[in-house]
């Protein structure tokens, strides 16, 4: 395997340099209000917008992690990398309800829907969960790419990047962020995109890639009796999580509402849509490709997860090595930047200035940049701790969004559609839903102590995607049963904050911030989509 040259460590180093240009040049201009500092002004064109979401959704994680799925026979996780059709959900269902309410955050929303104990319970479960699983993955995957692929010591990596991101966050804020990370997606589609095109040419193309593998390897579809993968549940069960994480998680969320206005927004979330489709020719085919050519005897790895580096070492050219190592060190600056960011909205918005309502911007913009720096001092002192986890629990942090989705998405998606929810009904799910979800983690843990024939083995072992299904479906149920079983909100509380109160007039407005080439571009996504869908049979 070859290292970095003198021209890779170049463009690394132009990389650093561009990076804390821009940041620099955005923290020159001040931020005098909270709205400045979290919404970068609400003042950020549809590029920025939905180059931004592109990049908070990429971390080096996922990349090396998408790239083992396309080399460990796990294609039918494809499906989350096809929700740029949910991507779209967001800018035509959900941003419109969002902006004509003016909120800084997805918690504070639910107050003005519901009621501040549902405001209270999402940011602090938010923040908790954030911190614990976001900032630390993000962290320590991030530190151990960094120290493979650049061979140097895993702590200095981690700490680099970690310091480095923090500072830009936390004295420019959201626009230091948005900016950055456009800058950003443009570095990692061009690293990745050289890769994946230097991958397939030498593996002999698509047809060359398709013939070094087992028949029936690139079918995403597995049969409903499949133990990993059932395909109705994976559907399900995949839809929620998008919904959840697309279009109600602070930390995707927040982009779209620093947009100038409603049709800003939505053309963001329909070019972050398109943008979303690359990741499965950015980073699930380089793993095929490395597959392919280890089943030819040109490659060689241990692990699924080092197919990505080990294509990158052995195929790209000196100078381009540099430029994926680059657009990998995006990934991962863009994503801790993007949590950091989103948690002291959080804290600041939905804890700080809900106990205390008088304090002033100058004061807020203050706690704001402290709670960030506090973040990063987490961030950096979960390090060791995640690196004394097994690997099993890293993976399990991963999956744990399967069952946090589910009460949350129900809440939003009956919030917006179904007026005769109240407050009672939202808060029950949630905290139901939460309980749920802490029985189901600890029976897992605790799986090899319980009876295999018990129904508390079973609750614990069903299929993670099964699961997630039957939850989601639960929470509708509660949702509804405890709202109409008790006082419905009253008129002005829901006016325009679901799809049955919306004036005449909000009607028009939403109506005047599309026009053609918007439905067309939206429509061209979709289309997308389902080719790919029906491409990945076999």
């Amino acid at each position: 395997m070859n290292s970095f040259e003198t021209l890779d460590w170049i463009v690394i180093v132009g990389y650093f340099v561009v990076i804390g240009g821009l940041a620099a040049w955005v923290i020159s201009r001040k931020q005098k209000t909270t709205e400045d500092y979290f919404l970068a002004g609400r003042n950020i064109g549809w590029f920025v917008v939905g180059a931004s979401i592109f990049a908070s959704n990429i971390g080096s994680e996922h990349v090396v992690g998408l790239a083992g799925t396309g080399a460990g026979d796990k294609i039918p996780m494809l499906i989350y990398e096809l929700h740029a059709w949910i991507v779209l959900m967001l800018g035509w269902v959900f941003l419109p309800f969002y902006i004509r309410s003016g909120v800084f955050t997805m918690p504070e929303f639910l107050e003005k829907r519901f009621s501040p104990g549902t405001r209270w319970f999402l940011s602090v479960f938010s923040l908790v969960a954030y911190v614990l699983t976001k900032v630390s993955v993000t962290v320590y995957a991030g530190g151990i790419v960094i120290a493979s692929l650049l061979q140097i010591d895993f702590w200095f990596g981690a700490l680099m990047t970690v310091i480095l991101t923090g500072i830009y966050t936390v004295l420019g804020g959201m626009k230091a962020v948005v900016y950055t990370e456009a800058l950003q997606t443009i570095v990692l589609v061009i690293g990745a995109g050289t890769l994946t095109f230097i991958g397939l040419d030498a593996v002999g193309g698509w047809d060359g890639m398709r013939s070094a593998l087992e028949p029936g390897y690139l079918n995403m579809w597995r049969p409903p009796s499949d133990p990993d993968f059932p395909w109705p549940s994976l559907v399900f069960s995949s839809t929620i999580v998008g919904i959840w994480y697309w279009c109600t998680d602070q930390y995707i969320v927040q982009r779209v509402l620093s947009a100038k206005n409603i049709k800003e927004g939505r053309r963001g979330t329909i070019f972050g849509g398109l943008l979303k489709l690359l990741p499965v020719f950015l980073f699930l085919i380089p793993g095929v490709v490395a597959l392919a050519l280890k089943n030819r005897g040109e490659l060689s790895w241990d692990t699924p997860d080092q197919a990505f580096a080990t294509l990158l070492m052995a195929k790209m050219p000196v100078g381009l090595k540099g430029l994926v190592a680059a657009g990998l060190l995006a990934a991962l600056m863009s994503s801790l930047a993007s949590v950091f960011n989103s948690c002291s909205t959080l804290f600041t918005v939905d804890i700080y200035k809900k106990l205390r309502p008088e304090t002033p911007d100058d004061k807020l913009l203050k706690v704001g940049r402290i709670a960030t720096g506090i973040v990063v001092v987490l961030g950096i002192l979960w390090i060791p701790i995640m690196q004394n986890i097994s690997g099993v629990l890293y993976e399990y942090l991963q999956s744990v969004q399967s069952y946090i989705a589910p009460p949350i998405a129900a809440v939003f998606l009956l919030g917006i559609f179904h007026k005769r929810i109240n407050s009672r009904g939202a808060l029950t799910t949630l905290i139901v839903g939460m309980a749920v979800v802490f029985i189901r983690l600890s029976l897992e843990l605790a799986s090899d102590s319980l009876n295999p024939d018990s129904f508390l083995y079973a609750f614990g072992n069903v299929n993670f995607l099964t699961f997630s299904s039957w939850f989601f479906l639960f929470s509708i149920l509660v949702c509804l049963v405890v709202s109409m079983t008790s006082a419905a909100p009253s008129a002005e509380q829901i006016k325009g904050l679901t799809f049955s109160t919306l004036s005449a007039e909000q009607k028009t407005e939403n109506r005047a911030s599309y026009n053609a080439w918007d439905i067309v571009f939206s429509l061209v996504v979709l289309a997308i989509v389902v080719y790919i869908m029906t491409s990945f049979t076999g």
